[in-house]
C-alpha cells in the first residue's frame, strides 16, 4: 500500500502560513486532504479560518487543531495519535497537511516520521517554510551586529543567536522549499537580498520561489517527494544537542472582552502596544457592536490587517478574543489594560 505524502508547512509567526493552506484547499483540484493545525495561544484562530474553505476537499472533520503551543514539543502525546487515526480511516486522506506553530522547529516532527507505526504509512513529502520578506527585509529575525560586537566586548561567552534567528534558521535549514511570501511589500533590490540571505541558510538544491498573498499553484507545494524522514539528520539545527525543545523564550496570552464601539479606537491601542512593548504577534476576534460579523484582526509586528470573515453564529457568544505573542517579559497587566480600555 503506499504511503500517504504529508506536507509540513512551517515559518515564523505571521508568515502568511494559515493564507497559502486557504489558497490551497481552495485549488485542491479533486484532491482529498486533511489539516492538522498546531497553534501557539489558547485560541485556535487558523482552524477557524480553515473551516468551510472546501467542504468537497478538506471537511471540517478533517481538520484536527492540536493547541499545545509546539507540536514539535509533543510528538508522543498529540501528533502520533493524530496522525493514526487519520491513517486508520477507512477512506484515508489523500495527503495531509501540517501546518506548524510560528514557535515550532520543524526537524522533531519529521523525525516522528521515523516511527515505526507511522514510517511504513505516511511520509513527509517535503517541508515548505514560508518566509515574510518584508520582516526579513527589516532585519527582525537578524542579530544586530554592533550591538553584537558591544556585548561580545563585555561578555566573550555570550551566544550568538536571540531566540527569533535560531527559529528563523532552523526553519530554513529543514526547509525542501522556501516560498518567500509577502514579496508586493519590498522592492526588487530588497527582495534579492533577502533570497541571499536565505540561500546562505538553506541546504543545496533547495528552491526559493516568490509569492504574494500566500497564492501559490498546489501542483507547486504537493508531489515533492522528498522523503524527508530519510535524510532528516542532513537539517542541522541549532537544537540538535538538545533533549528537549522548549518556548521559556516566549509568552503568550488571551485578551477577553465584550463588544467594541469604536473599531478605530481598538486598532490604535493595538498599534500602541505593539510599538511599546515589542509584540511579534496579535490576532484573533472582536465582536464589534451594531455589527452582525466577526472582525478579524491579524496584527505582524507594526502591521495590522483586519476585515470582517464571516457572521457571528446564532449559538456562539459574540465576544472579542485577542491573542497576544511576544518574547519573555511582557508585562501582561499593562497590555490588558490598554487593549482591554476599549473592549466593552
Amino acid at each position: 500500500m503506499a504511503k500517504v505524502p504529508t506536507t509540513v508547512i512551517t515559518g515564523f509567526l505571521g508568515a502568511g502560513k494559515t493564507t497559502l493552506i486557504r489558497h490551497l484547499l481552495q485549488n485542491a483540484q479533486g484532491r482529498r486532504l486533511a489539516l492538522i493545525i498546531n497553534e501557539f495561544g489558547d485560541v485556535g484562530v487558523d482552524g477557524e479560518l480553515m473551516k468551510g474553505c472546501n467542504e468537497e476537499a478538506c471537511p471540517e472533520d478533517d481538520i484536527v487543531e492540536l493547541a499545545n503551543g509546539c507540536i514539535c514539543c509533543t510528538v508522543a502525546d498529540d501528533f502520533l495519535p493524530t496522525m493514526q487515526k487519520l491513517l486508520d480511516r477507512a477512506d484515508p486522506p489523500e495527503h495531509i497537511i501540517i501546518e506548524t506553530s510560528g514557535l515550532a522547529l520543524p526537524k522533531p516532527l519529521v523525525k516522528a516520521f521515523q516511527w515505526p507505526n507511522i514510517r511504513n504509512r505516511a511520509t513527509v513529502d517535503g517541508v515548505i517554510a514560508l518566509i515574510d520578506a518584508d520582516a526579513v527585509a527589516a532585519g527582525r529575525f537578524a542579530t544586530d551586529e554592533a550591538a553584537l560586537a558591544a556585548a561580545r566586548a563585555a561578555d566573550p561567552s555570550l551566544d550568538h543567536d536571540s531566540p527569533l534567528e535560531e527559529l528563523y534558521e532552523d526553519q530554513l535549514a529543514c526547509a525542501d522549499l522556501v516560498v518567500l511570501n509577502k514579496a508586493d511589500l519590498i522592492d526588487g533590490e530588497a527582495l534579492a537580498a533577502v533570497e541571499r540571505d536565505i540561500a546562505g541558510e538553506t541546504r543545496p538544491g533547495v528552491r526559493v520561489i516568490r509569492a504574494s498573498h500566500g497564492a501559490v499553484d498546489i501542483a507547486v507545494l504537493l508531489g515533492l517527494g522528498a522523503g524527508a524522514e530519510d535524510d532528516v539528520d542532513t537539517r542541522v539545527s541549532h537544537h540538535d544537542s538538545e533533549e528537549d525543545h522548549d518556548h521559556d523564550d516566549f509568552d503568550s496570552f488571551v485578551v477577553i472582552g465584550g463588544e467594541v464601539a469604536d473599531t478605530a479606537a481598538l486598532l490604535a491601542a493595538i498599534g500602541k502596544a505593539i510599538e511599546t512593548h515589542d509584540i511579534l504577534r496579535i490576532k484573533g476576534f472582536v465582536a464589534v457592536a451594531g455589527k452582525p460579523a466577526r472582525l478579524l484582526v491579524q496584527a505582524v509586528g507594526p502591521r495590522i490587517q483586519h476585515h470582517f470573515d464571516r457572521a457571528w453564529k446564532a449559538d456562539e457568544p459574540r465576544r472579542t478574543q485577542l491573542v497576544v505573542i511576544g518574547q519573555k517579559g511582557l508585562d501582561r497587566a499593562v497590555i490588558e489594560n490598554a487593549i482591554g480600555a476599549v473592549i466593552g
